[in-house]
């Protein structure tokens, strides 16, 4: 199972090719090789880099590009070929180079640093079907941006490509063509680069392995104190503790998560005494940016995190509002054994191996930091949090009492402190879940609006707009979730495809739902969803096949009983997932 998430995922692929480019190279090669590479530095790369891109590999004058976003990808394009069709600068030598660009989104096979499979192979079918210095996109990609950019495509009908076994309905965009339509909306305009970090977990230098905790737990305070920066793209905690033992250079890092600076470090206790190490460094270059060392007591190890966090703050050059200015101004006075116990906790709840035993072991450390300090509201958060996972795993013998425990431990932690984001967002889902959805949306803003990094939060938010009958607005959300936390797609790619199958994009949610399937086999509802889209895009053979698969891992599935459950406010919505099997024939 871990092998399959390292080595497939779900990808935006654009592939570029300069037109004409032998003829270019036999009229003058020196000067066609100057020009590529002045395009490339001054268009090309920095467009790629704008939008969170990753170039794979560059073939001659082609090229091609991995994004994990389609409306990234297309964003790209399009600065791209806008750039190219703006007036010549007379101070600068003319440049001849002139792209086509094809883009698709599907499943890629990754191998090193390199990517292929039907996802890269119909881009590149794509890029030839392009008129110089336009785009030509897939069906699923124009039905994936839907109204999210600020131009629309013309459909170029049905196409028949070398190598593959069906016809690909194409889409094309050119701007001589597209002038008149342009509109400035903000979906396609080239958007400022926001600084991107990843925290990797600090090394345990104790010498004892017990203390793995203590530095794992200082690392994600670390992680939390910077996602509450609004000017700083920060990834989750679940995607940069991937390289936990593991010896990797930060470039590589970078390149993976798409981040431009990687933060590591380490973390040596003797009793009460911490000496903790950290470095910035360009994912880039892999040069340094700042490095320091802390020797401190334990009680000042929040001063050290405040310090390590404006210290990045200073270095990556980001602005901070007056609000992030002054969010820790107070300070917080720090009680050893319930920062420890909290600490501990939160390593067990949030392990590899979930199961009733974690749940009761984290229960009662978090018990036992509120114990010895009442006001401590990260303990209260955390224990709500582990009666949400109690109510959505069926651990306890009462699971749904747990959900009104977790809603009862959020509030108390917003008792205690009103700017504790984790409480808002387990207010939200518990909310959800009693189908207060109004109740649920404020909460999960109110969360978003102090961790504007929560990526949990972005897919919680999603979720909520789907249960009230607005999933056009729950995709970019939930692609939000997934580029602050790349390994942890497996979720957030079930709420994707649900919300794409009832915006009736049912092409993008087969998609979407067949990679959620590779990275969690034995899914049902997931089944039911995709079977669902299959059934409204008429291939009735595969959803019937899809379904069979369902009943061999779930035999005693109810689909009725399970969409009973969810907390849709219209019914017309549980009503459209209904339909698609329906159409299959596999709902009467």
């Amino acid at each position: 199972m871990a092998e399959e998430r390292i080595n497939r995922k779900l990808a935006a692929i654009l592939a570029a090719d300069v037109v004409g480019y032998s003829r270019l190279m036999g009229a003058d090669e020196a000067g066609t090789l100057g020009a590529l590479k002045r395009h490339r530095e001054v268009v090309f790369d920095p467009a790629v880099a704008a939008h969170n891109g990753r170039i794979v590999k560059l073939i001659g004058d082609g090229t091609i590009v991995e994004f994990g976003s389609v409306i990234d990808a297309v964003n790209c394009a399009l600065a791209v070929q806008r750039s190219a069709a703006l007036p010549p600068d007379p101070n600068s030598a003319p440049s001849p180079i002139v792209l086509r660009i094809g883009i698709n989104l599907g499943d890629v096979i990754i191998e090193g640093e390199d990517i292929y499979g039907d996802g890269v192979n119909i881009a590149a079918r794509l890029e030839p079907l392009a008129d110089p210095g336009g785009i030509c996109i897939s069906s699923i990609v124009n039905e994936s941006i839907g109204n999210r950019i600020d131009v629309r495509f013309q459909d170029g009908g049905e196409i028949g490509v070398k190598n593959i076994d069906r016809p690909i309905r194409v889409w094309r965009w050119h701007p001589a063509t597209a002038a008149a339509a342009q509109k400035t909306n903000g979906g396609g305009a080239a958007q400022a680069v926001t600084a991107s970090i990843a925290i990797l977990p600090f090394t345990n230098m104790s010498g004892d392995p017990e203390q793995e905790y203590f530095s794992d737990g200082i690392s994600e305070d670390i992680i939390t104190d910077l996602s509450k920066i609004g000017g700083l793209t920060v990834i989750a905690r679940n995607s940069s503790f991937i390289y936990k033992g593991r010896a990797v250079d930060v470039r590589t890092v970078g390149r993976e998560l798409g981040v431009q600076s990687v933060l590591e470090g380490s973390i040596r206790r003797a009793g009460n005494r911490v000496r903790i190490t950290a470095q910035l460094i360009d994912a880039a270059s892999g040069g340094h940016l700042w490095a320091d060392r802390y020797d401190r007591d334990l009680t000042d190890i929040f001063e050290v995190q405040d310090d390590v966090t404006h210290r990045i703050v200073d270095a990556l050059k980001v602005t901070l509002s007056p609000a992030e200015k002054a969010q820790r101004a107070d300070g917080e006075n720090l009680h050893v054994e319930a920062y420890e116990a909290t600490l501990r906790g939160r390593e067990i709840l949030l392990g590899p191996n979930k199961s009733r035993d974690t749940f009761e072991q984290a229960k009662k450390l978090f018990l036992r930091a509120i114990e010895v300090d009442p006001q401590f509201a990260k303990a209260y958060a955390a224990l709500g949090f582990a009666y949400m996972f109690d109510y959505q795993n069926r651990w306890s013998e009462d699971p749904d009492k747990s959900l009104q425990r977790a809603r009862e431990y959020a509030e108390l932690a917003v008792e205690k402190d009103p700017k504790e984001a984790l409480a808002h967002a387990v207010a939200a889902v518990a909310a959800t879940f009693q189908r207060d959805l109004e109740r649920a949306q404020s909460e999960i803003d109110l969360a978003l609006s102090l961790n504007p990094n929560m990526a949990m939060a972005y897919n919680i938010q999603g979720g909520i707009r789907i249960y009230l009958g607005r999933p056009e607005e729950a995709i970019p959300l939930i692609e939000r979730a997934m580029r602050l936390d790349p390994a942890t797609n497996s979720q957030f790619l079930h709420f994707l495809g649900m919300a794409n199958l009832l915006a009736g994009k049912y092409e993008t949610a087969a998609a979407t739902l067949r990679q959620r399937i590779l990275l969690v086999p034995n899914t049902d509802f997931s089944r039911s969803l995709l079977a669902s889209a299959l059934g409204h895009l008429g291939e009735i053979d595969e959803a019937r096949r899809i379904w069979h698969e369902l009943e061999e891992i779930n035999p005693k599935y109810s689909f009725t009983e399970h969409l009973g459950r969810l907390p849709f406010k219209n019914e017309g919505d549980a009503q459209r997932i209904a339909e698609g099997l329906k159409k299959a024939g596999l709902l009467s």
